[in-house]
């Protein structure tokens, strides 16, 4: 009898895990037969989903991982709140429309401000980045710069790939009324459609596919990681962005492992005033699809960057390293390599400009 009960059990664990799975939105929608007829001729979708431009292997050992886990390292997180810089929509619209200027939310978020064009990068907002609210790592901050129901009218949003902590639901919510334009990867449309935004304002890309929003130009890139949502597994495509205007530009690496496709962006788009490069939530086990921080300065180097700012970190735990140890290997390879680095507060506006603004080492 004790064994019936427990697979009448784990029948209803599974069957309830499955309805979960699709009816609950947050883990977004699913490709349709002709939408994947499309996928299968990028030249990049293969057996039922998206592949790196390079054979991409993790070497993750089990029971090592498991003892790591268990470690009871304080490092992980900070002690306290960290307290972040305050900005008023009455602020942000103020801004110099003649001079780009940024704002980092912490890990991968950001808001940028171009030729007046207002534009957020994987803007992440909520407090933790799972697709339960209860569960998971929490924001280091208590408070962000600016909320998303504050922020003004966004004339574009950009995401890299639908990982939780760069593609949220919530957030996407919030916004969705006030953005006029998304930029996304293939695949991802299918999310937003499903929260209700309509297709006639979203714009689908494939790597190294270009397009223009007035008078910037945006270009997706390639990035060596992976995508899903729920169970879906590389069903959608990564990368990362190009931001140009005039004689400025940017470029946003998006999460990923190191790969040849730094240079190649370099070469092909270089060299930009200010490269965003993932720089957090790594492990050795995991490397091929998180650089290392040492591996984070060498991309900006490849990718012919003047100044490098880390992203990718500083905001959430999702990985086993110390908090700040992300931003301490990188300043000091970039500093071996002669690579300038930056890294403002969270919230600090900045502007791009020659020589870029110098930062005390806020995280200390």
């Amino acid at each position: 009898m004790i064994v019936i009960y427990i697979s009448v059990f784990l029948f209803f664990m599974a069957i309830s895990t499955m309805l979960f799975l699709r009816i609950n939105p947050v883990f977004g929608g699913k490709a349709n037969k002709s939408q994947i007829a499309q996928y299968e001729k990028t030249g990049n979708y293969q057996n039922g989903q998206f592949q790196n431009q390079i054979p991409t292997e993790m070497h993750v050992q089990g029971a090592k991982l498991m003892r790591e886990m268990m470690k009871n390292d304080v490092e992980r997180k900070p002690k306290t709140n960290i307290l972040t810089k305050k900005i008023s929509k009455e602020a942000i619209d103020s801004l110099d429309n003649s001079l780009t200027h940024i704002l980092w939310f912490g890990h991968s978020a950001l808001l940028l401000k171009i030729n007046g064009k207002l534009l957020l990068i994987d803007p992440m907002l909520e407090p933790s980045p799972s697709p339960v609210s209860f569960v998971g790592t929490k924001r280091f901050s208590k408070e962000l710069p600016i909320s998303a129901e504050e922020l003004p009218n966004i004339d574009a949003i950009l995401i890299s790939h639908d990982h939780y902590d760069h593609l949220d639901y919530q957030t996407i919510l919030s916004l969705k009324a006030k953005t006029k334009r998304f930029y996304v990867p293939i695949g991802v449309d299918n999310h937003l459609k499903r929260w209700g935004i309509s297709p006639d304002k979203i714009e689908i890309l494939q790597w190294y596919q270009e397009t223009w929003f007035d008078s910037l130009q945006f270009i997706f890139t390639p990035s060596q990681h992976f995508s899903g949502r729920g169970s879906d597994r590389n069903a959608t495509l990564w990368g990362g962005w190009i931001i140009k205007h005039k004689e400025t530009a940017i470029y946003f690496s998006g999460d990923g492992g190191y790969g040849p496709h730094f240079k190649e962006i370099g070469e092909k788009y270089g060299p930009f005033q200010l490269a965003f490069i993932e720089c957090g939530q790594y492990n050795h086990q995991w490397q091929a699809i998180h650089m290392l921080p040492e591996e984070s300065v060498q991309a900006a180097i490849d990718a012919k960057a003047q100044y490098m700012m880390p992203v990718h970190w500083g905001a959430f735990t999702l990985a086993l390293h110390g908090w700040t140890e992300p931003i301490e290997k990188a300043t000091t390879k970039a500093k071996e390599l002669n690579m300038p680095i930056i890294s403002p507060e969270i919230g600090r506006i900045f502007t791009i400009k020659e020589p870029m603004e110098e930062f005390a080492q806020w995280w200390k």
